[in-house]
């Protein structure tokens, strides 16, 4: 996948979305079929200097909610017991803490000491955060988050983000 430079109306709109001015954004990382901003690339340190590991966070409020709804249900405990069960799936959640790691020292993290190793979501020994593996997901397409492709595979399972657009009605 491939990000685009964040433009001022997309920052409007994450601003709209987020009820406050989005910070750190380096660009877009994945867009609603609608064309608006749902994932921002971020930068590793916020402008004011506090280090950030989230690279890519979720800004859709819409897919933010479904995705607290599936954290609520006990999802993250269960996907993370399947890490000591399955080793093929542990290896690839390994992959996809590194694939998020080079993805965020391509933006400078070499200057961020305090979260070298550290990517996101629990990556890669636990299931933490869904929102942040789900903004990996996106990012960076599928087949490299095994925990953001399911959680995403089970919100359109159950006819939630992002079969239709949230934001015109129109099909995703």
């Amino acid at each position: 996948m491939s990000t685009t430079p964040a433009t001022q109306a997309d920052l409007d709109s994450i601003a709209g979305r987020l009820g406050r001015v989005p910070r750190g954004v380096v660009a877009v990382a994945h867009r609603c079929s609608c064309g608006r901003p749902d994932v921002v690339e971020t930068s590793p340190r916020l402008p004011d200097g506090t280090p950030f590991p989230t690279t890519y966070y979720l800004v859709d409020p819409i897919a933010a909610g479904a995705i607290s709804t599936l954290e609520a249900s006990g999802l993250m405990r269960e996907m993370t017991d399947r890490l000591g069960d399955d080793e093929d799936l542990a290896a690839r959640y390994v992959a996809a803490h590194e694939d998020f790691l080079r993805r965020r020292a391509a933006l400078g993290d070499a200057d961020v000491p305090e979260i070298a190793g550290i990517s996101c979501g629990g990556m890669p020994t636990r299931v933490k955060c869904l929102h942040a593996l789900v903004g990996h997901a996106l990012a960076a397409g599928p087949g490299v988050n095994p925990f953001g492709d399911e959680t995403l595979d089970r919100l359109a399972a159950d006819g939630g983000w992002p079969a239709t657009c949230p934001h015109t009605g129109a099909d995703a």
